[in-house]
């Protein structure tokens, strides 16, 4: 049985961690195997294809990649906590 997530399909993250650091977009797909998300519009990668009815002469396509569910942040608790830089200037 696969541990539980603190998103799911609908939410809108932000990414916390990697090179897509910042980027924001809506859940469209889990995957509880390997606890990986994937975000609508982050970290785009290209696929070929072959031939189809869809593609008739093949194709390269772009579509999402999927991040491990560690990397990412609901965008409610994203935006709820405090900056940095105060805490910073205080100091």
């Amino acid at each position: 049985m696969a541990a539980k997530s603190h998103v799911k399909k609908g939410d809108e993250v932000v990414v916390i961690t990697g090179s897509q650091r910042g980027k924001r977009g809506k859940v469209l797909a889990l995957t509880h195997g390997n606890d990986r998300v994937v975000i609508e519009g982050v970290r785009m990668v290209k696929r070929h294809v072959r031939k189809s009815q869809q593609h008739p002469q093949g194709a390269i396509v772009e579509r999402e990649g999927s991040l491990h569910v560690s990397n990412v942040m609901l965008a409610s608790r994203f935006d709820e906590r405090p900056a940095r830089r105060a805490a910073a200037t205080k100091a």
